[in-house]
């Protein structure tokens, strides 16, 4: 009796020191299709955008047009120019131009005096001209003599066709010192009549996609204005890590997702030669390089996507038809060679594998598991090679 008392105590001592399984996750070894992606973030641009900018150097009015308004060809108008009012004049330079016009007058009523004078001379020559036509068909005067207020008729008509014309030049002096003169709240109200400004229309058809410039201001010649495009010509334009950008080739199927919608389907249409600079959020230096991926699927499935929206690329630069796969988190390494724990009978098997290509989900195993094997995901330090496992109940 003391014996089997003894014996029932030994054995609930060595049940009760006996290491339990431990709870684990385990995943299925399986056979299907696997894709490597190159994965970034990139965002979307109308492929041809139009920025129409000031023809000259003016006032532009505040704009009547809003992003997302509908523009026509040679029709829409997207900005209206009026001319710039002059400078404030200091009262020295405003005294010179006094004095300036006071002069430009002087020389106006010169000329006039000028121009009578030779009227008068030219009365006379013609009076003269008269009548030795008359005696000259008489006979009473020489040939020459006729032919002498011939000339001096002709001399005056020249001489009156210049002062005419050195009056309108003293004229013209006249009306610019004028003008030098005028003050910038006269220039204003005088250049705000019909036929003032200059009606900039739109180059193409499209919308409105930004306005640069939406206050009334004074501009320079060739200071953009509106950028003007057709939103649904998008292309997506992705900033890759040149350590992924030589993996990339033009052709090469991309998936869209991470906009708000539904997945949708694309194509690289070209990778751009040369990389650029771009320090990261962290403060990382990274080499960048623009990629250039245009939607294949029918624009009613991204119909909602704009310009300049964030979305999300998976470049496909590898692609499987039957790969046995294991999932990333069973992965660790031993002694340079990857390796997994294989659950066989409720014990954790070390098992070395040789994987190829790997995504950020799977990896292709090409040795050392087979199809429908139980490997244990993200195993913690509590697992060892025969150590008791078991599964943790699914949720």
């Amino acid at each position: 009796m003391a014996a089997a008392a003894v014996t029932s105590v030994v054995l609930v001592l060595a049940w009760l020191a006996w290491p339990s399984a431990v709870p684990v996750d385990l995943a299925s070894v399986s056979r299907g299709p696997m894709e490597v992606t190159v994965d970034e973030e990139a965002r979307t641009r109308v492929h041809h955008i139009y920025t129409v900018s000031a023809p000259l150097t003016g006032t532009v009015l505040r704009p009547e047009r809003e992003v997302g308004d509908p523009v026509v060809a040679n029709e829409t108008i997207v900005a209206v120019m009026k001319p710039t009012a002059p400078s404030f004049h200091d009262p020295r330079l405003h005294q010179e131009l006094l004095s300036a016009l006071a002069a430009a007058d002087a020389a106006v009523v010169l000329a006039e005096a000028e121009r009578r004078r030779i009227e008068a001379a030219l009365s006379l020559s013609r009076s003269d001209f008269r009548r030795a036509q008359a005696l000259a068909g008489q006979g009473f005067v020489a040939r020459s003599t006729l032919d002498k207020a011939v000339a001096e008729v002709q001399t005056n008509e020249a001489a009156l066709a210049s002062a005419s014309a050195e009056l309108q030049v003293r004229h013209s002096e006249r009306d610019s010192a004028a003008a030098r003169v005028q003050n910038p709240v006269d220039s204003a109200a005088t250049s705000s009549g019909p036929g003032c400004c200059v009606q900039v229309r739109a180059p193409v058809t499209g919308q409105v996609l930004k306005l640069i410039q939406e206050s009334e201001a004074v501009v320079p010649a060739g200071t953009p204005l509106i950028d003007i495009g057709d939103p649904q010509d998008l292309e997506i334009v992705a900033e890759l890590l040149s350590t992924d950008a030589v993996q990339v080739q033009p052709g090469q199927s991309v998936h869209i997702d991470g906009w708000g919608g539904a997945a949708v389907q694309g194509r690289v249409r070209r990778v751009e030669p040369a990389g650029f600079l771009k320090v990261s959020a962290l403060g990382i230096e990274e080499q960048r390089v623009r990629t250039i991926i245009d939607f294949t699927d029918p624009v009613n499935l991204w119909r909602t996507l704009g310009h300049d929206y964030r979305v999300v690329v998976h470049v496909v630069t590898w692609r499987g038809a039957s790969v046995q796969t294991v999932p990333i988190g069973a992965l660790f390494r031993v002694n340079d060679k990857w390796a997994v724990f294989r659950d066989e009978g409720g014990r954790a098997n070390t098992v070395e594998i040789v994987i190829a290509h790997r995504n950020n989900r799977v990896a292709e195993v090409i040795s050392g598991l087979n199809a429908g094997d139980a490997v244990i995901l993200h195993p913690s330090d509590r697992v060892s090679d025969g150590a008791r496992v078991a599964a943790r109940p699914s949720d």
